[in-house]
């Protein structure tokens, strides 16, 4: 590897932090959610690390197909389900759980030519307003899904959009409670943080993603802080050359930073070409050889600038951390106005990736 810019992926870490999710909900099985390339740390690394999960939970019919193929035989889910109906052959023959979230799906389903029952996870809409049967529709969609004979075990599922919130579960509660009044069927509502901090919400099945890879639904590395997550990706780097402001000097493209006294600084070998995002402002935090310093200027498509006052002893080949333990990903992630989820589905291609 000749250029410095790397990532590492913490295996431990991800079997530590699927243990924390069954602590926190000691009573529900657990799926383990990979989309998105399991949040960018790829899907094929980091799989066999979670394979003590009770299933997989991912959007991509072709990351589903991986996993099947390499060996992988617990339950895997759709969360969007099916968006075709020639879909349904590979759903057949791979035994893929589906949801469920139209009725176009469910003409679908009663067309397919099918070797078995698929099962079905049925999507209520808790006020998100994205997918999902509205609450008064959802007895009849779900008693036109029993009624095929292509459809196997049934489960109730829902998303919620703002479980960070301590009252954020009240009113989709409600209407999942109206969804699923007469039937007695298995639930599955909880995302990540409605896995961490509401227990009423945990039912059958718990869908953590965001927290399997040591970041905060919140997008506040705080909220998560007592609960021993610990992060999975590293992006690290190096100083590639050292630059003696003087007062007034500007720094990088546009001149966002200007020295108000004599500095110094360094130029590290990462940009949002790697997926660091490119409006990071003058303060994003760093760590150089543990040290907390901040970036300087615009981020350039290979480098950044960054402030090396609080550590006079760095120099070339200085090693540097863009976001793991030292600096977490949720705290680049909010002085970028962003959130943690985007930076890790955000690693580029070209950064070579290694699994410790």
């Amino acid at each position: 590897m000749s250029r410095p810019t790397g990532a590492t992926i913490n295996q431990q870490a991800l079997r530590h932090n699927l243990a924390v999710v069954r602590q926190a909900a000691p009573h529900s099985r657990v799926w383990s959610v990979v989309k998105a390339n399991a949040y960018g740390h790829g899907i094929a690394r980091v799989w066999h690390s979670l394979a003590e999960t009770d299933g997989f939970a991912l959007l991509n019919m072709e990351e589903a197909i991986l996993l099947r193929e390499q060996g992988w035989k617990k339950p895997i889910l759709l969360l969007e389900g099916f968006f075709h109906a020639d879909d349904l052959a590979l759903i057949d023959r791979y035994r893929l759980t589906t949801s469920v979230h139209s009725n176009w799906q469910i003409q679908a389903l009663a067309k397919a030519q099918l070797s078995a029952p698929v099962d079905v996870y049925v999507k209520i809409n808790s006020g998100m307003n994205r997918l999902g049967f509205r609450p008064e529709l959802a007895q009849a969609a779900w008693q036109k899904l029993r009624s095929l004979l292509n459809v196997g075990e049934m489960t109730l599922m829902a998303h919620f959009a703002d479980a960070e919130n301590p009252q954020g579960l009240v009113e989709p509660m409600k209407r999942v409670a109206l969804a699923a009044e007469g039937l007695d069927c298995p639930r599955s509502l909880s995302n990540s943080a409605a896995t961490l901090w509401h227990p009423q919400a945990h039912f059958d099945w718990v869908r953590p993603g965001i927290i399997l890879y040591g970041a905060s639904p919140s997008g506040d590395w705080q909220d998560i802080a007592s609960t021993g997550l610990q992060p999975v990706m590293t992006l690290s780097s190096e100083i590639i050359g050292i630059q003696q402001l003087s007062a007034g000097d500007g720094v990088g493209y546009g001149y966002r930073y200007h020295a108000g006294a004599s500095q110094r600084i360094g130029i590290v070998a990462c940009g949002y070409a790697d997926g660091y995002p490119r409006h990071a402002p003058t303060g994003t935090p760093v760590s150089v050889d543990g040290i907390r310093t901040q970036t300087l200027g615009a981020i350039s498509m290979d480098m950044m600038m960054i402030d090396l006052e609080p550590c006079p002893q760095a120099g070339i080949g200085s090693k540097v951390e863009l976001w793991g333990n030292a600096v977490k990903i949720d705290d680049v992630a909010k002085a970028a106005g962003t959130v943690g989820y985007e930076l890790m589905c955000a690693l580029a291609p070209r950064v070579p990736v290694e699994v410790i």
